[in-house]
């Protein structure tokens, strides 16, 4: 009875005004296994403002971004989402053609035999069919956008009833840990933690409302184009002068640069720059800490500042996107190789093929599987970059100790409860280091995958040593170098944390 007693002292001293809720709440996914249903309504409705006032930031982080991602998706479709831009093309090309009318006109005035009246006839036909057919785009663009707001609605309301559904679950463990921390000072609701998710939105859904309702106000990054040509031809002038010096190393070493590469592409070029920032940059302080933090900052100030930004973020969506499928493919697989050694051996020499196939080789079955474009870059980046977390997610559930698993066994757990309890926490170093190899190898694709049409800041690379412009090309590529590092750290600082 009294340490019972102490445990529900404790439960109110942690939970602040609403210690009997929590203590009811608490005591019920005690006597249970697994989930139990509840609904926390304040969670539900206060959301990533609960998050933080209870110091959930492993959920709060995620939910915040969540709710962002909400708010972008209804601004969009609120302002007519790609109906708007077809709806001005269809203005300009119907300005265009009265334009063209007038022009042939005055023309057929002046002389109506003359060629030059037909072909500007013909041109203004040619505006006004494309304008109509614009019109017809943007009028089913409208029905897109109706879509598009529901599924903003929808992921807001999802959000809010997943979070309400698993707060007090999380609230109970996070008692559990304070409990065993014994540090009174996260105890209660923090009101100071809990105001940073409303500044953080009323500094930002403004911003997202402003982006789509008046769409040049931010859309691009401001930055001084004078800073980068300055630059450039500073570079111009330092590498042409070591080149003669230099000249047969700068080949060999030229073809190694051009093997570092690598991709991703959605959402980030659509959602206002200042909110990516500010994502960003949260979450490499979360992650990783201050010194990490500090770099991304002065990592993203490069990129604004050079003009290097909506780029940026296309080879970032590239990577993600491609990453994102190396994983959800590596993980299973390297798992399955782990347990059984005949699915090793047969998956080994095809990574080892991968591995050791030169990338440009990958381009030519994909192009002719798929054509040129954003699609067959990921594939390719795909095929590159998957071998990583397969090797080293079989290593680490190869390496657990066998006395590990019987002694799980010997307590009676199922194979799930091995495989998500006691294989993969325990072979997780391993995983998240074939996690940041494949990031990496997938980031190195970034030129090549820029050779089939996807674009980023491998494009700029390309064009560089396509004209010989050494300054420009060493300013790209060294925005695609503080990419890797900044995603390096970022995976490296979760690993520790």
């Amino acid at each position: 009875m009294t340490h019972h007693t102490a445990r529900d002292e404790a439960i109110m001293h942690f939970a602040g005004r609403n210690g009997l809720y929590y203590r009811q709440a608490f005591q019920r996914i005690g006597e249970r296994r697994g989930y139990v249903p509840s609904i926390n309504i304040a969670a539900a409705l206060l959301g990533p403002i609960w998050l933080g006032g209870r110091r959930l930031w492993s959920a709060f982080w995620p939910y915040l971004i969540a709710d962002l991602l909400a708010v972008v998706l209804i601004a969009f479709a609120l302002a007519g989402g790609t109906s708007a831009e077809q709806g001005a093309r269809a203005d300009r090309l119907e300005k265009l053609a009265v334009t063209r009318l007038s022009e042939a006109k005055a023309a057929n005035d002046r002389d109506a035999t003359s060629t030059i009246v037909k072909s500007l006839t013909r041109s203004a036909a040619a505006l006004e069919k494309a304008a109509d057919e614009a019109r017809q785009v943007a009028d089913h663009a409208k029905a897109g956008a109706s879509l598009i707001l529901a599924l903003g609605g929808s992921l807001l309301v999802a959000t809010r009833l997943s979070l309400g559904a698993i707060a007090n679950h999380i609230a109970e463990r996070r008692f559990r840990t304070w409990r065993l921390e014994s540090d009174r000072r996260k105890a209660g609701f923090s009101l100071l933690h809990a105001g940073g998710a409303p500044v953080l939105l009323a500094a930002l859904i403004p911003i997202i409302l402003l982006h789509f309702s008046d769409r040049t106000l931010l859309d691009a990054v401001p930055s001084d184009p004078a800073w980068n040509s300055a630059s450039a031809a500073w570079l111009d002038h330092i590498i042409g002068s070591i080149s003669k010096a230099v000249a047969p190393a700068a080949g060999t070493l030229t073809y190694a640069i051009t093997g570092m590469l690598g991709l991703l592409e959605a959402v980030l070029t659509e959602t206002p720059w200042p909110v990516v920032m500010a994502i960003i940059l949260a979450i490499a302080w979360q992650l990783a800490g201050f010194r990490v933090f500090l770099l991304t900052f002065v990592a993203i100030s490069y990129l604004a500042i050079l003009g290097y930004w909506e780029k940026s973020m296309q080879t970032v969506a590239l990577l993600g996107t491609a990453a994102l499928i190396s994983i959800s493919i590596g993980i299973p697989l390297g798992i399955l190789c782990g347990y059984n050694r005949r699915i090793a051996a047969i998956v080994r020499p095809l990574l080892d093929f991968m591995q050791t196939m030169p990338a440009f080789v990958y381009l030519i079955p994909v192009i002719a599987l798929f054509g040129i474009g954003k699609p067959s870059g990921i594939i390719a980046t795909v095929i590159f970059g998957i071998p990583p977390v397969v090797r080293l997610t079989a290593l680490g559930i190869a390496s657990v100790p066998a006395s590990v698993r019987e002694a799980a066994v010997a307590f009676g757990a199922s194979r799930s409860f091995i495989l998500f309890k006691v294989d993969l926490p325990t072979a997780g170093p391993s995983i998240m280091a074939g996690i940041s190899q494949t990031i990496l190898m997938c980031l190195s694709m970034v030129v090549i995958a820029a050779l089939i049409g996807a674009k980023g800041l491998g494009e700029d690379v390309l064009h560089a040593l396509q004209y010989a412009a050494q300054g420009q090309g060493l300013l790209a590529g060294l925005a695609i170098l503080l990419c890797a590092i900044v995603l390096d750290r970022m995976v490296q600082g979760g690993r520790t944390h």
